[in-house]
């Protein structure tokens, strides 16, 4: 079965840095792009970053640019975000999706993680 699982989520005070991870199983992922979302308390689903299926097309959302930086792996069947200076605005449930169309829209996206939990405080 297709899975994706999240990792390294956790509490930080404002400033500081995380490193997000996705395992990607079940299904070969070479071709496929992948993505981050988060969704805040009492808040949407939303677009933070995508990468193509070999690492060629990179999209940050305005919000993180600059401070996030997404990649993959050379076997393509894991996908990183590594988050610096973060805000409490980042606090959020963080969630690594696949599909073989890339868009900023979390519907258009098939497979899903559990989702990580980031907490940044002031």
């Amino acid at each position: 079965q297709v899975r994706l699982v999240e990792s390294g989520g956790g509490s930080v005070q404002a400033g500081g840095s995380l490193r997000l991870s996705c395992a990607a199983s079940g299904r070969a992922f070479g071709n496929v792009g992948m993505a981050w979302f988060r969704q805040a308390p009492g808040k949407e689903l939303e677009f933070v970053a995508y990468i193509s299926a070999k690492g060629g097309t990179i999209r940050y959302a305005d919000s993180v640019k600059g401070r996030f930086i997404i990649t993959r792996n050379s076997a393509q069947n894991t996908m990183y975000l590594q988050m610096n200076n973060l805000r409490p605005s980042d606090t959020a449930i963080f969630y690594c999706a696949a599909g073989e169309l890339m868009t900023t829209y979390h519907a258009d996206y098939e497979y899903w993680g559990q989702g990580t939990q980031v907490t940044v405080s002031a």
